[in-house]
């Protein structure tokens, strides 16, 4: 039952290579994108390649700059934790280890939030992230990283901004204000994130005026950088995302005959990972889980996600049971939720990401500046 992974779309590239490319611009190495003084990746939380073509009148600065080669994509699972840590490593998740939202601990037996739960949960981020970010291996170049206060020093961004001073600044136009100035010296390399459409796409979705608001809001700051000459600049973004509306909320309940033999659910409402009791068979389960959720889901074990890559071409030994003995990838516009829990506020959300849609998975790969199109 093997997962249904997208195809390569033509002329997209994996967002694993972003940055060793733009590495190689800023140290003489063979690059397509060329040579650059100094470079910006700006990376646009949730604007995915389809949201930004759909919504193109409210992004005049960016969607004008998208032609058809300038897509990316993005990894499995389509969701933060993972994309952004392939981003700024350049590995797969089953070399990094970030493989999804809420993962199994193996050691311990505990699921952990790879975006806000290592302090709670007691994970090191110098060594549960096992690969060195491109601002480590990015030797000779001064990194800079810019976000909001708040992720300032937090667990996610020690596992995937180390080797990167941090700089804070409050507003979108802020940000990029700061990453234009600081990538006025010659060998500095600056990422620097913009979290607002993410944000709004959860609590209101993709198609509601909040999200086009904080389109526009980007779209605005992003054209008004002012960038240094020599300066190449790459816009990009981890994820698209996908309205679901309450209709296709499978709710899981207590007596369901998927929970027979689960020990946890991790991973997200798109993309669960579903950690077994020992001695469980994965192929009845699956099976199982295949049969019950129909035209709702593509499900496979561990071992059929891995041998198609759904991880990446290699997953390491450290990695492996971190991924759920199940994969259930939703399909459609569907979400799936463990209503067993007492927290409800994950079931509020509209817009999603984390499976396998185009409009999930497809990201832009715009370049400006040293690196624009000839």
């Amino acid at each position: 039952m093997p997962l249904m992974l997208p195809a390569a779309t033509s002329g997209a590239r994996s967002l694993t290579g972003v940055l060793p490319d733009v590495t190689a611009a800023l140290t003489g190495a063979a690059s397509g994108l060329g040579a650059a003084a100094s470079a910006i990746v700006f990376v646009i939380d949730g604007l995915g390649a389809l949201q930004l073509r759909t919504h193109a009148g409210h992004a005049r600065f960016l969607a004008p700059q998208m032609g058809k080669k300038d897509v990316a994509s993005s990894v499995f699972p389509s969701t933060t934790a993972a994309a952004l840590t392939s981003l700024l490593t350049g590995e797969w998740p089953g070399i990094h280890g970030l493989v999804g939202y809420r993962v199994l601990d193996p050691a311990r037996g505990v699921l952990v939030n790879q975006l806000s739960g290592w302090e709670k949960e007691g994970v090191d981020p110098a060594t549960w992230q096992r690969v060195p970010t491109s601002f480590e291996r990015a030797s000779g170049l001064r990194s800079y990283a810019i976000g909001l206060k708040e992720y300032d020093g937090s667990g996610f961004t020690r596992a995937i901004l180390r080797g990167a001073q941090y700089v804070s600044a409050d507003s979108p136009a802020e940000r990029v204000a700061a990453a234009a100035s600081l990538a006025s010296e010659p060998g500095a390399l600056v990422y620097c994130y913009l979290p607002e459409l993410d944000k709004a796409g959860h609590r209101y979705g993709v198609a509601s005026a909040q999200w086009v608001s904080a389109l526009e809001i980007v779209d605005a700051a992003l054209g008004a950088a002012d960038l240094p000459k020599g300066v190449g600049a790459i816009v990009t973004a981890d994820h698209g995302m996908i309205d679901v509306p309450r209709h296709r909320h499978v709710l899981l309940d207590e007596d369901d005959i998927r929970f027979n033999g689960v020990a946890h659910v991790g991973g997200e409402p798109r993309l669960l990972h579903v950690y077994l009791e020992e001695g469980e068979d994965a192929d009845a389960a699956a099976l199982r889980w295949s049969v019950a959720s129909g035209a709702t889901a593509d499900v496979a074990t561990r071992a059929e996600a891995i041998r198609d890559g759904a991880f990446g071409p290699v997953v390491d030994d450290e990695v492996l049971h971190r991924i759920g003995d199940l994969i259930v990838a939703a399909r459609g516009t569907w979400a799936f939720y463990d209503d067993r829990l007492t927290d409800k506020r994950a079931q509020l959300m509209i817009g999603q990401h984390g499976s396998t849609t185009p409009e999930e998975t497809l990201v832009p790969l715009i370049r400006l500046g040293a690196f624009a199109r000839a």
